[in-house]
């Protein structure tokens, strides 16, 4: 299993596996993290081609690479789990988790850090304990939330948006933080809509995400932008620490203590460590 802590990332595109031609494209885009997807990015009849291309996959420039397997219960997840482990990704992103017995397993076989996905109700009520499922060789990197999937779990209809899923949101947010793990918010489905898609990714970053995942390139920058501190946050932050002598004090009108001392060092040291490549630079999964 990985020892390697990489900062979480801003922005993780999936693509499918069966795409060689995407593969190839991504070792050139700026994501943050790359996704190769087995799952529903793939057809039926792929499957197999796909799994050996994301097995055989490799040099993505130090950034975390992960491998997307199809879900329990299914015909291909014992497999996939296998080839992850047989690959060079550094990370399987399970699908549709629902009880914590699912990453011991994929831990397990795929010998990875894992991103444990929540689509459903089932997974949001039990978020906690999922996100709470490392120890005896299970690694839990972090939390992705499936906000399509969770849509139809939730019985939405079209119209509904995020207002609705907000609370499931909130629960997998906070279960992420409760055990210091990433926080990875649901993808943007337009891709003629880069406002919308700025909005909602600015949403997340309040909410508390770490970053967004992507389903298209022309996706980056935006979302990238979006999580990134301005710099004005930057300077504010680097003033406060400035200011700061210990204990509770007034600073810019307002009242700080240690705490806003040690976020406004988090935000400056998630920043440098992006700058320097990623990897690494903070010393936990979380990166924050």
């Amino acid at each position: 299993m990985s020892t390697v802590h990489y900062i979480a990332p801003r922005t993780a595109l999936f693509l499918p596996a069966s795409n060689a031609r995407a593969i190839e494209k991504a070792r050139t885009l700026a994501a943050d993290m790359v996704i190769l997807d087995l799952e529903d990015a793939v057809k039926a009849e792929d499957k197999a081609r796909a799994r050996d291309a994301a097995t055989a996959a490799e040099g993505f420039g130090g950034r975390p690479f992960g491998i997307r397997v199809n879900p329990e219960g299914s015909e291909h997840w014992k497999k996939d789990l296998k080839a992850v482990k047989k690959s060079a990704a550094t990370h399987v992103i399970v699908p549709k988790v629902e009880k914590p017995e699912t990453i011991v397993y994929a831990a397990a076989y795929a010998d990875r850090p894992v991103l444990a996905m929540i689509e459903t109700a089932a997974g949001v009520m039990n978020v906690g304990p999922i996100a709470s499922a490392s120890g005896w060789g299970v690694e839990m990197a972090g939390l992705i939330a499936g906000t399509n999937d969770l849509a139809a779990s939730l019985k939405l209809p079209p119209a509904a948006g995020r207002a609705q899923i907000q609370l499931a949101l909130q629960l997998i947010v906070l279960a992420a933080r409760g055990r210091e793990i990433w926080a990875i918010d649901g993808v943007f489905n337009k891709l003629e809509d880069p406002e919308g898609l700025a909005a909602e990714a600015a949403e997340g970053r309040l909410l508390g995400f770490d970053g967004k995942s992507l389903i298209h390139p022309n996706q980056i920058d935006v979302v990238r932008t979006a999580f990134d501190p301005t710099q004005a946050e930057l300077e504010q932050a680097r003033a406060l620490i400035a200011a700061a002598n210990g204990g509770v004090e007034r600073f810019d009108n307002k009242m700080i203590e240690d705490l806003h001392v040690e976020q406004a060092k988090a935000l400056l040291q998630r920043m440098e460590g992006w700058r320097e490549g990623g990897e690494g630079a903070v010393g936990s999964e979380t990166g924050t």
